[in-house]
């Protein structure tokens, strides 16, 4: 057997070497760094690549889906601008979650997800949009096509961790929520975090 030599020579950075999707704004990958099952939260490390412990969970609610980031995204001025309330966006790469109804009990993985909507958000000033996507496959969400869809259920859980999940005792949350969208603005969002990664990371043009 001849060994293909079409791979790359080290693992490729799970938000600057992987690609955003096969069909962004509509089909795009997720690097997952939380599941459902972790009391820590993980973050990628956006020097090395590599999942690292961010912080453990302070509240005793745990992440109701799939958490990560979008490669090749990132939080600037084009995505603030989509968000009311914003000064400037976070500086990160935009954050997902992936809705599934089989249990994935393991980060560090690369999946492709269907946008279907997204909650604004907004951590000290910096907006910190969650799109919120379902596993592509997964055939008991495949009649879920926008936000409307998925059961409400599911918004209110994400909604309720994320206005909580940086809480501390005898302090308010950082965090504010706006509103809940749907598959048209998410899709405004995605794009525009791309062309915030391009402006700040492809020099090339």
């Amino acid at each position: 057997m001849t060994a293909t030599r079409d791979f790359p020579k080290y693992r490729l950075h799970p938000w600057h070497g992987a690609e955003t999707g096969a069909t962004p704004p509509e089909f795009v990958h997720a690097y997952i760094e939380i599941t459902p099952f972790d009391p820590i939260k993980y973050e990628l490390d956006k020097v090395t690549g590599c999942l690292r412990v961010d912080r453990p969970q302070h509240g005793s609610s745990l992440p109701p889906s799939l958490y990560g980031l979008i490669p090749r995204t990132y939080s600037a001025d084009k995505v603030a601008s989509l968000c009311d309330g914003a000064d400037r966006g976070d500086g990160d790469p935009l954050d997902i979650c992936v809705i599934t109804e089989r249990p994935v009990n393991r980060s560090d993985i690369l999946l492709e997800a269907r946008v279907i909507g997204g909650i604004q958000t907004i951590d000290r000033g910096e907006v910190d949009d969650k799109i919120i996507a379902v596993l592509k496959g997964d055939s008991a969400l495949d009649s879920v096509k926008d936000i409307i869809d998925l059961p409400s259920i599911y918004v209110e859980r994400l909604r309720h961790y994320f206005v909580t999940y940086k809480m501390v005792p005898d302090q308010l949350s950082p965090v504010t929520l706006g509103k809940t969208y749907d598959r048209d603005h998410a899709f405004q969002v995605v794009q525009a975090s791309m062309e915030d990664y391009a402006a700040a990371y492809i020099h090339d043009k």
